[in-house]
């Protein structure tokens, strides 16, 4: 099968590394069956989506609503280059999962709006509910209806964008899942994380403003009995539907059980 392609913008490697490694083991994927690009340090440049069976792109401390004078030089070099590639996800239908970041980025490319304004989610544990939509969307069709997952972001898509279809929502955040044309998919929720992400995404990112620093500790009592099997679920029928892999819907061990 074609690779997929990985994009992360985590520049903490233990943060990046474990993110991969979720992607991986609740994708059912082998490390040479993708193509990782960390964006904050490697470039996009020249990359042809046609050569991959799917695009994920992770989440990260980056916003797409920052001013221009507030965002570092790697983060301008990596959205320019992610016009020309977007482009071709768009003119192909290539598919594409955008996580978090990765639903602000391609929003922002589609024309929608992305800001701080309203929707924001403090890091932790929010509903998902499912909408009529999803019923006959081939990553979402047959799940609950509702379900729980991790979500922690300071931006969110203001409205549904022109062309998009909105799948899921959540009481916090209406625009929770979204789908361009056939294939281009973009989660706000985090589709790979599981209790020892966002475990350790709450050290790391203490003090980055999703949530007071002095709630760490009663936050990570919190999570660590969070159950986040629809998320991850989704991310499988990702995998299985654009790489040919058959994996079927039962249960994938977390990590660390």
């Amino acid at each position: 099968m074609k690779p997929f392609l990985i994009l992360q913008l985590r520049a903490v490697d233990a943060v990046a590394d474990n993110e991969y490694e979720a992607f991986l083991h609740y994708g059912s994927l082998r490390p040479e069956e993708t193509l990782r690009i960390r964006m904050e340090k490697q470039s996009l440049a020249g990359l042809d989506a046609r050569r991959f069976a799917g695009v994920i792109m992770g989440g990260g401390p980056s916003n797409v609503s920052d001013r221009p004078d507030l965002k570092p030089d790697f983060q301008h070099r990596f959205e320019a280059e992610l016009i020309p590639l977007f482009d071709q996800i768009f003119a192909e239908d290539v598919p594409y999962l955008g996580v978090c970041f990765g639903l602000g980025a391609v929003v922002s490319y589609a024309g929608g709006r992305v800001a701080k304004e309203r929707y924001a989610e403090p890091a932790g544990h929010t509903t998902i509910h499912l909408l009529e939509a999803a019923a006959s969307d081939p990553l979402l069709q047959g799940l609950p209806p509702s379900f729980t997952a991790f979500a922690g972001h300071k931006e969110a898509c203001q409205f549904v964008p022109e062309g998009a279809v909105l799948l899921a929502s959540s009481d916090a955040c209406p625009v929770q899942m979204i789908r361009f044309r056939e294939n281009i998919y973009a989660t706000q929720f985090h589709t790979e994380l599981d209790r020892i992400g966002i475990i350790l995404r709450i050290h790391h990112y203490m003090n980055h403003g999703y949530f007071e620093p002095e709630s760490a500790d009663a936050l990570i009592e919190e999570v660590k009995h969070i159950r986040t099997d629809t998320p991850h679920q989704i991310l499988r029928r990702f995998v299985e539907r654009y790489g040919g892999k058959r994996l079927g819907d039962g249960e994938t061990r977390r990590r660390g059980d």
